[in-house]
């Protein structure tokens, strides 16, 4: 099926383009989300007299974005959820939780915006793309934890299992120092009745 764009679509083509796709993407995506119309003559035509309305109406929304995306590229969000000792998540952090976090902190993001390359499903750093515009993209830190206290730890650089491994040895430095005292007070009882 043949449709003339509407807006600028990733992978697809630019503004008026006309491009060749397959009916479902386009009856099911392009259409209803109004980003194209059908490639007929009439279509083609009204176009080619809205075309200047459109241009502005894109660049106005590309200039909102653009604000946007300089205070909103670079951020970090605190997202915390229950998880294993060893980090893994009791389910997965979605794109509508990122939206989420994002608007807790006065961001007005769409989770339909956000880009998640794979699901996160383990506690740590995580970059995360958000599409404000078809041509404006910010990447943002996700810090998903446990507490906000290890959300400040993964902060400064240390991963839940360096932690985990600093808790452990501490355990046992602790566990071999309370042997060591009760040895050497046996040691000490041993030798007293022997001393008198």
């Amino acid at each position: 099926m043949q449709v003339i764009l509407l807006e600028r679509v990733a992978k697809l083509g630019q503004m008026g383009e006309v491009v060749k796709v397959k009916e479902g993407f386009a009856r099911n995506y392009l259409l209803p989300q109004g980003k194209a119309l059908r490639a007929s003559d009439a279509n083609i035509a009204a176009f080619e007299a809205r075309k200047a309305e459109l241009a502005s109406r894109n660049d106005e929304s590309r200039a909102e974005a653009q604000k946007i995306a300089e205070t909103l590229d670079g951020k970090s969000f605190v997202i915390i959820r229950s998880a294993s000792d060893a980090g893994a998540l009791y389910g997965s952090v979605t794109p509508r939780d990122v939206a989420d976090a994002a608007g807790a902190e006065g961001f007005a993001v769409e989770r339909r915006a956000v880009v998640l390359a794979a699901p996160i499903k383990d506690l740590g750093l995580h970059e995360v793309t958000i599409h404000l515009h078809p041509e404006v993209e910010v990447k943002v830190t996700l810090n998903v934890a446990r507490s906000p206290e290890e959300a400040e730890l993964q902060a400064s650089g240390k991963s839940i299992q360096e932690l985990a491994a600093e808790e452990d040895a501490a355990a046992e430095f602790e566990i071999a120092e309370l042997f060591d005292d009760i040895g050497s007070a046996g040691r000490e009882d041993d030798e007293g009745p022997r001393g008198e």
